[in-house]
């Protein structure tokens, strides 16, 4: 069903369509817009699902359905008004019918470039609490108070700062802060919902910034704000302390890979340092073995993939070593567990460089020379040997196939 007839029934049941939320704020913002989400008002439920008898019901405690719209499977909700009975995001009493207006609905939205929509057929475009206007101006800003009433829409509003690179607005920031107390007793997956996202911004260190001027960071990543006001030496470290070296690194490899993983690992990365003893500091001996028990730590907060575990363990294990080897057989063992890795070799270098700056030449070409070492079996042991010793051929081989290598690389 393509949209306009899809208007065309709701319109001659008397009700009223509207596109709302991102489809609409990115068209304002001049950026390719992505699916859309529909709104209807002025009707039933009952009547909506006879008129479209294939709408899939999704939403538990008011109706939102699934429907196929010009070749894609689109979201269709009703409008509805929220008002807050308790704690947390379940917390809300939710009212719906055909009296319900589009500006009521948009006015329990989180922040006013969310609060603008569309009506169809006529593409009037409504915006009752200047959203079009705070766009224009790049900034983040609470539609009200009812801001406060899901304190996850803080997480969000740093989230939209960090994808547009906006300003949050200081009532915005207040009320950001004002959700701190309920923001640390959410459910971790909504939290985790939000850095997922947030590392896919082309900036993603500002979202963990809002995060600390709004004074949310230690109740939602401690362990980042365990790294501010760690000192490191200065002469390696210029930008400052081990928070400022993170979103440095974060953003370094946010610039050469979208690859979540990989910036996640690139947050993780110094991770220990946050739990050097202040008589250590500046220095940081050990960082890279205490940091292992802090992602454990983060882990047993909020679940993470464990494609983001396994990848940030062997950077924050390896990553002060990794650019300096110089025994080929620690080059063998290195490179053959990069590879296995869940992560892209390249995307692991990315991280590398974004810690070290340039990389040595085994490391550069590392996957190349894994696929030499890993083309090297064991089946062809001498056939004399036998357990152990098959191993220590293998090893034996490989080292001198990576040393070949190494001097061909450096010529």
């Amino acid at each position: 069903m393509e949209e306009t007839e899809f208007v065309a029934r709701l319109r001659g049941a008397g009700a009223r369509v509207f596109v709302v939320g991102g489809w609409v704020r990115d068209r304002l913002r001049g950026v390719p817009a992505k699916d859309k989400d529909y709104v209807v008002s002025g009707i039933e439920a009952q009547a909506f699902c006879a008129l479209f008898p294939a709408a899939k019901r999704v939403g538990r405690s008011f109706p939102v359905y699934l429907l196929d719209i010009g070749g894609r499977s689109a979201e269709v909700a009703f409008a509805r008004r929220e008002r807050k009975t308790g704690a947390g995001y379940r917390g809300f009493a939710v009212a719906f019918s055909p009296e319900v207006t589009i500006e009521e609905d948009l006015y329990r939205r989180d922040t006013t470039m969310n609060s603008l929509a569309i009506e169809l057929p006529s593409g009037v475009l409504l915006d009752p609490y200047g959203g079009q206007e705070d766009i224009a101006r790049g900034r983040v800003r609470a539609i009200s108070a009812h801001f406060l009433e899901d304190p996850v829409r803080a997480l969000r509003a740093a989230r939209q700062a960090a994808l547009f690179g906006y300003e949050i607005t200081e009532t915005t920031l207040d009320y950001m802060r004002a959700c701190r107390a309920e923001l640390a007793a959410e459910p971790r997956e909504r939290v985790f919902g939000e850095l997922r996202r947030a590392l896919e911004a082309a900036q993603p260190s500002l979202f963990f910034r809002w995060l600390a001027r709004a004074d949310l960071l230690s109740v939602t990543f401690p362990e980042l704000a365990a790294l501010i006001g760690k000192t490191q030496p200065a002469a390696f470290h210029p930008e400052g302390d081990a928070f400022e070296h993170t979103l440095l690194v974060l953003d370094r490899v946010a610039a050469a890979t979208p690859d979540v993983c990989a910036r996640f690992a690139g947050l993780a990365h110094d991770l220990g340092k946050g739990t050097t003893p202040v008589d250590m500091l500046p220095h940081h001996y050990g960082h890279e073995v205490r940091g292992l028990d802090v992602l454990a730590a983060w882990n047993a907060r909020m679940t993470l993939p464990k494609t983001w575990r396994d990848t940030a363990a062997f950077v924050i294990r390896e990553h002060m070593r990794a650019a300096r080897l110089g025994k080929a057989g620690k080059i063998v063992r290195f490179l053959l567990a990069a590879v296995k890795l869940p992560l892209r070799y390249p995307a692991l270098l990315a991280v590398l460089r974004a810690d070290h700056g340039d990389l040595p030449a085994y490391l550069v070409h590392g996957e190349a020379i894994a696929r030499e070492l890993l083309a090297i079996s064991g089946a062809a042991a001498p056939e004399t040997l036998q357990g152990k010793a098959v191993g220590d051929w293998l090893l034996s081989q490989r080292v001198q196939r990576c040393r070949s290598l190494l001097a061909h690389c450096e010529d």
